[in-house]
């Protein structure tokens, strides 16, 4: 039996992760792989935003073939660069095998919480930023947001082909709506 872990330089919550793993499990069943889903876990910064996530399988054959399906799947999924799967057998004190992936890109809009005048806070709406930018994108290869964080900011993340086409197709929201003044753009994968 093998363990391999997949983590993902994506910044999701746990209820998203999720989300990811039950479509794994689901989609990995149909390819026969003998694997199950075994668990997950989101890693946070000091100030409680999400870093990155991890989800679990066990694979009792871990042949190149079986490997390169597994990437397959969650690449067609989300599966942002600077991802990787680590490989060990049960068992064996071997060296875990590292195996690099990863062909999405990473936008991060962080909405400013505290800094605009009030009257913003109370006539803006975060879920219109929302709806906006899923229609902006178009489509989900172009680009999605696959989760949030709220903490002194309002986090998006937002995966897809190209970090410039994702900031480009949302840039007339950022530099009208007033909700989004003062806003920062980051590249997070």
């Amino acid at each position: 039996m093998y363990n391999i872990t997949i983590h993902l330089n994506a910044r999701l919550q746990p209820k998203h992760r999720h989300d990811i793993e039950d479509s794994l499990q689901e989609i990995l069943n149909g390819l026969e792989l003998k694997t199950k889903v075994t668990g997950g876990g989101t890693s946070q910064e000091p100030n409680g935003e999400i870093a990155s996530c991890d989800i679990e399988l066990n694979l009792t054959d871990a042949s190149d073939d079986n490997i390169e399906q597994i990437i397959g799947v969650i690449e067609a999924m989300l599966a942002p660069k600077g991802s990787y799967l680590s490989i060990s057998q049960e068992g064996h004190d071997a060296e875990t095998k590292k195996v690099a992936f990863g062909i999405h890109q990473g936008l991060g809009l962080y909405l400013n919480g505290k800094d605009l005048d009030d009257e913003v806070y109370e006539n803006c709406d975060v879920n219109h930023v929302y709806q906006e930018i899923e229609r902006l994108l178009g489509d989900f290869k172009t680009g999605h947001i696959a989760s949030y964080w709220e903490g002194e900011e309002t986090s998006l993340y937002l995966y897809g082909e190209s970090f410039e086409e994702m900031h480009n197709r949302i840039k007339p929201l950022l530099d009208e709506y007033p909700l989004c003044q003062k806003c920062r753009v980051v590249k997070i994968a």
